[in-house]
């Protein structure tokens, strides 16, 4: 049995975006891409990314769930939790803006 808390849900009109000064780069230096805050670098795994720069602020959150359920045809459930896990971690360490 899992005991670990399901993160907060998003809401689906939410249009999650990267605040002033957290950008994504390719650094060939960190071994791949990076997500680079003041003062702060973390490494993004290839999901990360994918998920990461359709977070633009323009596309809600419901339709970048739907965007890569269909892209990688796979459950919108199973896309919804994992996606929601990671921008729910990302927006607690104010690297995203939910």
């Amino acid at each position: 049995m899992n005991d670990t808390p399901s993160p907060k849900p998003i809401a689906p009109e939410a249009r999650p975006r990267l605040p002033r000064g957290v950008r994504l780069v390719h650094n060939e230096a960190q071994g791949g891409w990076v997500l680079l805050a003041p003062e702060r670098v973390f490494k993004a795994d290839p999901i990360a990314v994918e998920i990461v720069e359709r977070c633009t602020g323009e596309a809600t959150f419901a339709a970048i769930v739907d965007d890569l359920a269909t892209t990688y045809s796979a459950s919108r459930e199973r896309i919804l939790a994992d996606v929601t896990a990671l921008l729910r971690g990302l927006a607690d360490k104010r690297l995203l803006e939910l």
